[in-house]
C-alpha cells in the first residue's frame, strides 16, 4: 500500500465518527477538502499530501507523533507535528504556541495551512453556527492566515493558484467584516 493510501485510510479510521464544529461536516471530508486544494495548487509530493491527510490527527485523536514516525517516517511526522496545538497548554498559551510554530514551519506545512484554512472556512460558511461564533472563529483563522502569509508571498510564483485560494478566502473574511489578505 502506497503512503498516501495507507494515511488516507488511517485518518479515515482514526477521525471516524467525528464532525467539524459545524455539526455537520465530517472530518473526513474536511481532510479530503484539504488535500485536494493542495493537488489544485499543483502539489504531487506523497509525504506532503500524507501530511495533509494526518495533520489533525495528533490534535484530535489519540495517535502519537511517535506513531506517526515509526509508519510515515520523519518528514510526514514534523510536517504534522508543526500543524498540531499542544493540548497540554492552557488555551492562551496554546494559541500563542501554534502562531510560533506556523511562523517557523516549512513552506510545505504552510501550505497545506493554507488549504486547510481555505476548508475551514467553507465549512464555518456553510454551518449554522451563530454569526457571532463565526465571525470569532473567522477573526482566529485570519491570524493564522497572516502567520503563513510571508511565505506564500514569496513562494505564490511557484504556486500561482495561490492568488485563487486567498481571493477565496477574501471573500469568507470581508462577509464577515475581516479585512482580506493581499499578496
Amino acid at each position: 500500500m502506497s503512503k498516501l493510501l495507507d494515511a488516507q485510510n488511517l485518518a479515515k479510521k482514526r477521525h471516524s465518527g467525528m464532525l467539524k464544529k459545524d455539526g455537520i461536516t465530517t472530518h473526513y471530508e474536511h481532510l479530503m477538502g484539504v488535500v485536494t486544494r493542495l493537488k489544485n495548487l499543483g502539489v504531487t509530493d506523497e509525504d506532503v499530501l500524507s501530511a495533509a491527510w494526518l495533520h489533525d490527527i495528533i490534535e484530535d485523536t489519540n495517535t502519537s507523533f511517535e506513531d506517526i514516525d515509526q509508519r510515515f517516517g520523519s518528514r510526514v511526522s514534523v510536517l504534522v507535528l508543526s500543524l498540531s496545538k499542544d493540548k497540554r497548554l492552557s488555551k492562551g498559551r496554546q494559541e500563542e504556541q501554534y502562531m510560533k510554530q506556523l511562523r517557523e514551519s516549512s513552506f510545505e506545512a504552510k501550505l497545506i495551512k493554507l488549504c486547510d484554512i481555505s476548508a475551514n472556512l467553507k465549512d464555518i460558511k456553510d454551518s449554522k453556527l451563530s454569526k457571532t461564533k463565526k465571525a470569532k472563529t473567522i477573526r482566529k483563522i485570519s491570524h493564522y492566515l497572516n502567520a503563513i502569509k510571508p511565505d506564500l508571498v514569496k513562494n505564490k510564483a511557484s504556486f500561482p493558484s495561490i492568488t485563487s485560494l486567498i481571493d477565496g478566502i477574501n471573500t469568507v473574511m470581508v462577509s464577515f467584516g475581516q479585512r482580506p489578505v493581499s499578496l
